[in-house]
């Protein structure tokens, strides 16, 4: 059964379908009236819905049946990458949505060697955070993540004031065998806690850089005895805390 994230609800057991929804339920699955379909609205609830109405800009989905599932980690994480080269990121944002992640934070780095082009930014987004919807509809989530505007360093250094836990993984960790301070971190945390992961570019974070992370209070932690790319760590440690959090209940 397809299922879609739904901005518009109406009468409270009605959704109104429109833009780029619209078209695949009509013009790629040919759908027909009475077809069921999932809809998630915006609070993450989700519903077993009959199509109503079908016009020439929308769908109108009636509701069968309120779902009552929980595909949503109990903590929210955040992913904060230096900026990689190539496709790397789109695929950070399209496994790490299916993993369970809350958020992407792209952000520029000593290392990144791409660098922002502002007049292509909001083309950008717009094509990561369809990434992440259509993984998050595949996956099954309540909830779809946000792809935000990448920012420099120290805007980042900023923004990390908004979380209660912050992780940055760091190459030279675990080759000197930290294996702790990550498993650690989890163990304190409780259910609505957030989570902001730093993880560095193909070349990783200078030294400087991690100071300046450990002086505002980020913990540093290794991922395992093997150095992981940039675009494997963030997967490796959302795994990791699904299986924390979801399979050792």
């Amino acid at each position: 059964m397809q299922r879609y994230f739904v901005k518009q609800r109406t009468n409270g057991d009605r959704f109104l379908i429109d833009e780029e929804d619209r078209h695949h339920i009509v013009k790629v699955m040919r759908m027909q009236i009475g077809d069921q379909i999932i809809c998630v609205d915006q609070e993450g609830k989700q519903a077993v819905c009959a199509l109503a109405e079908i016009t020439d800009t929308s769908v109108v989905a009636d509701v069968v049946q309120w779902k009552d599932e929980v595909s949503e980690l109990p903590i929210s994480i955040t992913i904060a990458s230096g900026l990689p080269k190539g496709d790397k990121l789109e695929w950070i944002i399209q496994k790490g949505t299916e993993l369970g992640a809350h958020q992407f934070l792209p952000f520029s780095a000593a290392r990144s060697v791409v660098k922002w082009d502002e007049k292509k930014a909001a083309k950008k987004i717009d094509r990561w955070q369809k990434i992440a919807k259509e993984a998050a509809e595949q996956s099954h989530r309540a909830f779809l993540p946000e792809v935000l505007d990448s920012i420099s360093f120290k805007e980042l250094l900023t923004k990390s004031k908004d979380f209660k836990y912050k992780l940055v993984a760091f190459e030279e960790e675990s080759r000197n065998g930290e294996t702790s301070v990550f498993a650690s971190t989890l163990r304190k945390m409780n259910k609505g806690d957030s989570l902001l992961l730093v993880f560095g570019p193909e070349g990783g974070l200078t030294d400087e850089e991690v100071q300046q992370l450990k002086n505002i209070d980020f913990a540093v932690c290794g991922l395992g005895p093997r150095i992981l790319r940039t675009e494997t760590a963030p997967l490796y440690a959302l795994a990791a805390i699904s299986y924390h959090f979801e399979l050792m209940r």
